[in-house]
């Protein structure tokens, strides 16, 4: 919950003005039950009359009512009113005046209209008598009796009681509309800030990830995996932001609306809040046994969502391959293995959660046929309205509502909490790859390579994958690298653009260790060409442009023939401009291959680094490329990873590894007859008379 909260920090002030608007929402919401109740008490069963002192008085009831007051009521009874035509209309209009003579005058005229004729001799003991049933049932409630004394006095006089129903209706109505005008504009402000804020927190959680992950070195992608990545950045993302926005729409509104609640019915004086109470403790106890079982459930939902995405993509990746191999029916089986272990999961915590609503429903429904039930003798017995008692069951389903809101949160709650905890963890996640805070400036261009004694091991592993790497790559000059599968060629390459960091030793360029340029010098001198040939969605131009967008159209050409993809692109209707699927999809691998060598050409960087670049072209196009590239470069620094010994060839140094050790150094001939590693793999693709070997040596070696 912290981690979802602290997303909120930048939106602050937007919060307040929500927070404004829950208050006046609520104040609006907790208005309407009082309403109601006055349209029934007074509307209705009072006939639309508020007060007891009537609005009209006859002269002769008048006088009546005057000889049942003491002094101070007969004074303050005869100042209210002024006589017109032998009708004693009511002066006074002041409502806080009138509430005054309402509390002044109740008793003496509660007794006229119990006492028909004054009798002095009674008059004590009746007073006495009402004044103890106002004690009991309290003065609310004996006022409504009082205004039936006022509706009969008003009627006498001549005046029509209905109009005056109707007059107070229509004015309770009109109340009652403007607040929920007030109410519905405070809703739709709060849902549209609301709205507003989940998605800043969306945007700003997808910014920070896609920033984070962009900095990532390999083995902080090795650590997460893309396919959890994409779904931490999509899926998590969007419950984080679905989930705010509920938040600030349900959970601040619902402790506001339970608090009034609560105060409103204290306010009504029905003293049944005991029933409210225990509904409250069923509540709470009904929902905590429920997330208690579906909890670990939605800890595991996501875990089983990054499985799905894993395999989802990996069969939509390999598509082709698995149709070669015939391999659909293995492949539906672990999607449809994956799928299932979602769903059980998915179904497990929906059927615990479908009992919230019912049992909500149930508890609810329970509550308002307890508070019927007993209001019902509370009226019964004459100290209780109807009005308080429809107030009151309002009162109590908004509190309850309350508590069900939060309880319909908590059902997303546990999933988001999830979410923005796998979130958290990729955003606090360092790359092992830091950025030097003052870094330092290249004195010459040069491209010379330095490896000096340089150790490496992947993290976790026991053992190093690379063991005392010590050799310099210099301009003009081609450094070859070859060796059996997994020798450590690739992860040698890896090391100089610092996609991994060394773990013993240094490399340097132009005599300043690499860790100590700046990421984007130390990159923007090196054309780096991956084994799997990567392009985006563009056009091949773009693609082209992509480590040099200044680059020239004459530029690109360039690069296009010396990279042997000028004409295949020729053959293209709209040539440079002709689109390129995502990841290259609509050109052959060889194609994909060419592109991603003429890219890094037309950057025109120091140093080039082609790791295993040349696996997909055939030895005509090979020999061609390596030909025009070797002219193109007579100054720049090459570094090739071949499996091809005709690819290095005439390479000007050769490496040769094996379990990660550098086992051979030198040219091709050098290397025949001094290394045996080299010697084999020459001899298991070339014959011996292309190697130019003897019988003898040959059969000297065997």
């Amino acid at each position: 919950m912290g981690k979802i909260f602290r997303n909120m920090i930048p939106y602050r002030k937007t919060l307040l003005i929500v927070l404004l608007l829950l208050f006046v929402q609520a104040w609006c919401d907790l208005a309407l039950p009082a309403y109601t109740s006055d349209i029934i008490d007074v509307g209705i069963i009072g006939n639309g009359v508020e007060h007891i002192v009537p609005e009209a008085v006859t002269a002769e009831e008048f006088a009546l009512a005057g000889q049942v007051m003491t002094e101070e009521e007969r004074t303050a009874w005869e100042q209210s009113f002024t006589e017109e035509g032998g009708i004693y209309v009511r002066s006074v209009n002041d409502e806080a005046r009138l509430d005054e003579l309402d509390e002044l005058l109740l008793l003496p005229l509660l007794i006229r209209s119990r006492m028909p004729v004054p009798d002095e001799q009674m008059l004590p003991l009746v007073r006495q008598e009402l004044a103890r049933t106002v004690d009991t049932m309290g003065s609310s409630l004996v006022r409504s009796m009082g205004t039936a004394y006022a509706v009969q006095c008003d009627e006498a006089a001549g005046i029509d009681i209905a109009e005056i129903q109707t007059s107070y209706l229509w004015k309770e109505g009109l109340k009652m509309l403007g607040m929920t005008l007030i109410m519905g504009i405070a809703t739709v402000l709060v849902g549209f800030f609301g709205s507003r804020v989940g998605a800043g927190i969306g945007r700003d959680l997808r910014e920070r990830i896609f920033k984070r992950v962009v900095s990532f070195s390999n083995a902080e992608m090795d650590r997460f995996s893309t396919a959890s990545l994409i779904t931490r950045s999509t899926n998590d993302i969007q419950q984080i932001q679905m989930v705010s926005a509920m938040l600030i729409r349900m959970v601040a509104y619902a402790p506001i609306l339970g608090i009034g609640g609560i105060i409103k019915v204290i306010e009504t004086g029905a003293g049944m809040g005991y029933i409210i109470a225990l509904a409250l403790v069923v509540i709470l106890g009904y929902v905590m046994l429920l997330m208690s079982v579906a909890m670990p459930k939605f800890k595991l939902m996501q875990k089983l969502v990054d499985r799905i995405n894993l395999v989802a993509r990996e069969i939509l990746t390999g598509l082709s391959v698995i149709r070669a191999f015939k391999r659909e029916e293995h492949e539906e089986k672990r999607f449809d293995e994956a799928n299932r272990n979602l769903t059980k999961t998915m179904l497990f915590t929906s059927r615990i959660m479908t009992f919230m609503m019912p049992g909500m429903m149930m508890i609810m429904n329970v509550l308002t046929v307890s508070i019927v039930w007993v209001s019902a003798h509370r009226v019964d017995a004459g100290v209780m309205q109807v009005g308080a008692m429809t107030a009151f069951i309002t009162y109590a389903m908004m509190i309850v509502m309350s508590f069900l809101m939060l309880t319909a949160m908590s059902i997303m709650l546990p999933r988001a909490a999830v979410a923005a905890e796998r979130i958290d963890e990729v955003i606090r996640t360092e790359s092992s790859i830091l950025e030097i805070q003052e870094p330092k400036a290249l004195a010459a261009r040069r491209g010379v390579v330095r490896f000096s004694h340089v150790d490496f091991r992947y993290p976790g592993a026991e053992e190093d994958a690379l063991s005392n790497i010590d050799f310099v790559a210099e301009p003009g000059k081609t450094t070859a690298i070859i060796g059996s599968t997994g020798c450590g060629k690739s992860t040698l390459v890896k090391l100089i653009p610092r996609l991994y960091d060394v773990t013993g030793g240094s490399i340097t360029l132009d005599g300043v260790d690499i860790r100590e340029l700046s990421m984007k010098d130390l990159r923007g001198e090196i054309g780096y060409v991956p084994q799997k040939g990567v392009l985006f969605s563009g056009t091949i131009a773009s693609n082209l442009r992509f480590g040099r967008p200044e680059a020239t159209d004459e530029e690109l050409r360039e690069a296009a023939e010396i990279a042997q993809a000028a004409d295949f692109i020729g053959e293209k209707e709209e040539q440079y401009e002709s689109g390129i699927a995502q990841g290259g999809s609509n050109v052959s691998g060889g194609q994909k291959q060419r592109l991603a060598i003429a890219r890094a050409i037309a950057k025109a960087p120091q140093v080039f680094l082609f790791d295993d670049s040349f696996s997909a072209l055939d030895l005509k196009t090979d020999a061609a490329l390596r030909q025009a590239l070797a002219e193109k470069v007579k100054d720049k620094t090459v570094i090739i990873v071949a499996q091809r010994v005709s690819t290095i060839l005439h390479a000007d140094q050769i490496l040769v590894l094996n379990d990660g050790r550098i086992v051979g150094k030198g040219t091709h001939e050098e290397l025949l007859q001094g290394c045996e590693t080299y010697r084999e793999i020459a001899r298991s693709q070339m014959s011996a008379r292309e190697l130019g070997l003897t019988e003898g040596e040959v059969s000297g070696n065997e």
